[in-house]
Order: structure tokens, then C-alpha cells, then sequence
């Protein structure tokens, strides 16, 4: 029994020498490193790299400007997005990733995720020049990548903006720069408008290289969906929900991984399981009050569990209550690579009692509201996939 528990445990990857703060200009930089995260002298070659890196964002920023700049300010953008809500390691990403092969929708791929600020100009050359050296999967579990693969569109806001969930990891110790980009009430006036920026001139830049319907998916927009109707009128939403058990081990992994592959400093993860209740917690209670702030017909829910045990009668049910057309496309899509999705390997994790109960109590509410069972406590040769 002790070989099988060994196989079972989650798989790590890297994302290589690249960092998340290497797609900021020397602007981003400059913001990044005058906040004073904290910095160890064995990452200091992050640091050392990051100006480097910030003047070449700049410099291809400015060129692709001067080329592309007034064709897409005069875009307009006619179809309105398709956003993929939930929490994180809710399985928005596999929901993402089957909403992609719809030939109607168009993604934002990894590169422009990370390079936003010149992936018109340089995107064609780059990604073919370095095609090779892109890890084979995320490093928090076994979805494959490239720089076409779909990516949440939170990872272009941060390096744009700075206005993130994702500035957590360059302050793991301080969970201050997570909540601040949560709760948009409480966001200055500056930093908002700054996020509404960078966003409108995401999808601008989409929409001029190619006309489709744009679906994007980031689980920080779940904490503002009513922003996102309000500026993209005609909007649709799709909400995906998971155990919420599951989703607290998952997102525990996430952040401790995601924080190992871009902190400049030490890995801190003290607090980690607190703070993805409270976030979840919030999370939920923010979607359950402004989801009747949404206009009728445009707000869809769906279950993951039954997403990953049928996904073409669940996608089917979505385009049916929100009134999208294509279907028959998608379906004919995903027939042929139906075993392959259900044979995908998912990390696993062993139950805890305390954090078992400790979730339970605290999430009671979305255990209800979505019908999920208490987690039966596991013996030790028992886990839970995520």
C-alpha cells in the first residue's frame, strides 16, 4: 500500500527560468520593486533580470504602438465576451479549454497572456523561435502547454495593471496585495481605471487580429462580474462550482507552487490554508449577492463534477440557457476526444480530519447551495483528486 500512496502524490512542475513579472515594462517594474517585496540573495538573478527584461517590453511596447496603435484604438469590439467564473481550481481551466474548440471563439493564448503589452508585433517571430523551451505542463498539475494554450487573462491584468490576486506572489507574506484586488469597492480610483485600461485595450488588441467572439476566463472576475456587464453590454457568464473541499486542496497546491516558481524571495506559506477559506468564503458570498445583478439570459451554472463525467450534454445545456449558437460545431469538436479527457490524470491529495471539518464549518453555505455532501474523512491510503 505505501508504493501505491507514493504514485499518488501531486505532481510538480516548472515553468522554467520564465517569471510572471517578466512581461511588465520598466513602468510594471518599477512599480513592483519600489512596493519592496521581499528579496533573498538565492533569487537574487530574479531581480537581476527583471530590468532587462522591462526594457524590452518597453521598447517592443513602443514600436508595436507606433505600428498597430490607431488601428486598435479605432477597433470596435462587436460580439461581447463569454467569461468562465469560479473559484480557483474550481475547473474553470477545463471548462476553458473545452469552450476553446469552439470554432466561434477565439482565446487568449499563453504568450499574449505574458507578453500583453506587444503581442501583435512580436507573437508570430517569438513564438516560433522559442516553441521549444515552453514547459510541457503547468507546474501545478498535469494540463499540458504551449503558446497557443488558453490561458486566464488575470496573468496579462497583473503585468498591465498590477491590480491582481496574483501580485500575492511577490508578497507571499503579506496577504494585503491579495484582498486589495478582491474587493473593488475599496480599490482608489487610479488603480481601477488602470485595471479598466489595461482590459479594454486586451481585448481591442484581440478583437484587430481576429473578429471572433472573445472568451475569456479568470477566476478573479467572479468578484466582479457586474463590472464586467456594465462594460461589455450583452456579456455572457458561465459559473463553475466544484466540491468545495477539493477546491481548498487544490488551491493550497496552487499557491504554494505558484509562489515557489515566481517569488523573489522566500517561499512563504504560513497562513496559506486560512486565507483560501476566507477568499473562498468571500468568493462565494460575493457571487451568491451580485449573480441577481446580472441580466436575465446572460448567467449559466455549471456542475464540474458532471462537466468531467459528460462534458458535450453539460456544454449543450450552457449554450441552451444563454442562447449561443454553434453547438452542433463544438460537439463535433469534442466527439473524437472524449476517452482522452476522461482518462486525464489528476493530482491527488490525502484527506486531513482538521481541514476536513475546518472547511466543512466554514463553507458550509456552498456545500448547500450547490449539494455537496461533508467529505468522508480518508484513511491514510485514501486521497481526493484534484
Amino acid at each position: 500500500m505505501s508504493e501505491k500512496k507514493n504514485t499518488n502524490r501531486p505532481v510538480n512542475h516548472s515553468q522554467g527560468g520564465l517569471l510572471l513579472w517578466h512581461g511588465m515594462t520598466l513602468s510594471g517594474v518599477w512599480r513592483l520593486l519600489s512596493e519592496r517585496p521581499p528579496i533573498h540573495w538565492k533569487r537574487l538573478h530574479r531581480v537581476l533580470s527583471l530590468p532587462p527584461a522591462g526594457l524590452y517590453n518597453s521598447v517592443m511596447h513602443r514600436l508595436e504602438s507606433l505600428v498597430y496603435g490607431s488601428a486598435v484604438r479605432n477597433t470596435k469590439v462587436e460580439e461581447p465576451p463569454l467569461f468562465v467564473l469560479g473559484y480557483w481550481r474550481s475547473g474553470t481551466t477545463m471548462l476553458q479549454n473545452l469552450l476553446s474548440r469552439d470554432p466561434q471563439f477565439q482565446h487568449l493564448a499563453l504568450y499574449r497572456a505574458l507578453f500583453p503589452w506587444h503581442f501583435l508585433l512580436t507573437e508570430r517571430v517569438v513564438t516560433r523561435l522559442t516553441a521549444a523551451f515552453v514547459p510541457k505542463a503547468r507546474p501545478m498539475d498535469n494540463v499540458s502547454v504551449s503558446w497557443d494554450s488558453p490561458q486566464e487573462d488575470d496573468v496579462a491584468l497583473c503585468i498591465m495593471s498590477q491590480v491582481s490576486p496574483c501580485m500575492l506572489l511577490a508578497h507571499p507574506n503579506d496577504f494585503s496585495y491579495f484582498w486589495r484586488s478582491l474587493d473593488f469597492d475599496s480599490l482608489p480610483p487610479k488603480e481601477l481605471k488602470r485595471w479598466k485600461d489595461s482590459l479594454h485595450l486586451i481585448v481591442k488588441k484581440m478583437t484587430y487580429s481576429c473578429p471572433k467572439r472573445i472568451m475569456m476566463k479568470s477566476p478573479f472576475h467572479t468578484y466582479h462580474a457586474p463590472l464586467l456587464a456594465e462594460m461589455f453590454p450583452g456579456a455572457k457568464f458561465i459559473y463553475i462550482h466544484r466540491n468545495p473541499y477539493d477546491v481548498f486542496r487544490s488551491t493550497v497546491h496552487l499557491r504554494h507552487r505558484m509562489i515557489d516558481e515566481n517569488t523573489l524571495g522566500k517561499n512563504q506559506f504560513e497562513g496559506s490554508e486560512e486565507e483560501v477559506i476566507r477568499s473562498y468564503k468571500f468568493g462565494f458570498e460575493v457571487y451568491e449577492r451580485d449573480r441577481h445583478l446580472l441580466p436575465e439570459g446572460s448567467l449559466h451554472e455549471i456542475c464540474y463534477e458532471r462537466l468531467a463525467e459528460d462534458p458535450i450534454t453539460e456544454l449543450g445545456k450552457a449554450y441552451s440557457a444563454l442562447g449561443l449558437s454553434g453547438f452542433e460545431e463544438l460537439r463535433q469538436e469534442l466527439l473524437p476526444e472524449m476517452e482522452s479527457h476522461r482518462s486525464y490524470k489528476k493530482n491527488q491529495f490525502h484527506h486531513d480530519s482538521y481541514w476536513v471539518n475546518r472547511v466543512y464549518d466554514e463553507l458550509k453555505p456552498a456545500f448547500d447551495r450547490f449539494g455537496y455532501e461533508k467529505p468522508l474523512i480518508a484513511t491514510a491510503d485514501e486521497a481526493v483528486t484534484t
